[in-house]
């Protein structure tokens, strides 16, 4: 399923549950006062402690994926800067090495930016990640072949290690890409969401009455908070985006045509 589908989708449906989970709620609260005038002392402070639970966990959830996101741009420029500097040492090679490197790095950027416009469809993400390694291969051959006709050994001290820190960063960029928020997390916030909505509307019955206002604001609140923390996830397909950090990548691309 599409990641944005499936983020709408989760947050609708925490949405109507915490509705549902306040209204189930306010019906016990109801009954349990009509059979018992005290139904209510006593449950103020695992009210508050599961509401304080609710708030740690979005707020940690919430700071992870800024993290992940702010980690995976810094990936983004520190590949661009790695891919530049290596393309800018292939003056160390011999004369006669240097086209093919040039066009070996032309091809490589090409795949590595296919791999990410491309993640929509894993199948084709997967064949571009493959592409960039089989390049990566022959640019790292080429590199150090190269480097033994050198025999000012520039080439060995210069461009051996910017090639090899630019092969580095792919892997970084691809682990990041795939860490998310863990699973029994995500499923720790819902089941703390729905619950404090089952204790909201057990509180709410002492007014005899719902609140129409507080109720779908605390729903709706909740919800488009755990769409933010999950479009952060998926920063590539939402509303929030890496394209100012991918600039610097299209813009290499264009200097080294």
């Amino acid at each position: 399923m599409d990641p944005v589908r499936a983020a709408i989708l989760v947050s609708v449906a925490l949405f109507f549950g915490i509705l549902i989970c306040l209204e189930i709620g306010f019906r016990i609260g109801r009954r349990d006062s009509a059979e018992c005038a005290s139904a209510y002392e006593g449950i103020g402070v695992i009210e508050a402690t599961v509401v304080g639970l609710l708030g740690l966990l979005l707020a940690f959830s919430f700071a992870g994926g800024t993290s992940r996101l702010d980690a995976r741009r810094q990936l983004v420029v520190q590949e661009a800067n790695a891919i530049g500097t290596a393309y800018l040492r292939l003056d160390a090679l011999p004369i006669d090495a240097r086209p093919q490197m040039r066009r070996l790095f032309r091809d490589y950027l090409d795949a590595r930016l296919r791999v990410y416009e491309e993640l929509s469809d894993p199948q084709a993400a997967q064949k571009e990640l493959t592409r960039a390694a089989e390049l990566q291969n022959q640019i790292w051959s080429h590199a150090v072949v190269g480097s033994r006709n050198d025999s000012t050994q520039n080439a060995a001290r210069l461009l051996l290690p910017a090639v090899n820190e630019m092969i580095d960063v792919t892997t970084a960029r691809t682990v990041a890409l795939y860490t998310h928020l863990p699973g029994l997390l995500f499923v720790l916030l819902a089941t703390v969401a729905l619950s404090t909505g089952l204790l909201a509307g057990y509180a709410m019955a002492k007014r005899g009455r719902r609140s129409l206002l507080h109720v779908v604001s605390y729903a709706a609140v909740i919800a488009v908070t755990v769409y933010v923390i999950l479009d952060l996830e998926i920063a590539r397909f939402g509303l929030i985006r890496l394209d100012e950090a991918d600039q610097a990548l299209l813009q290499l691309r264009e200097s080294i045509r």
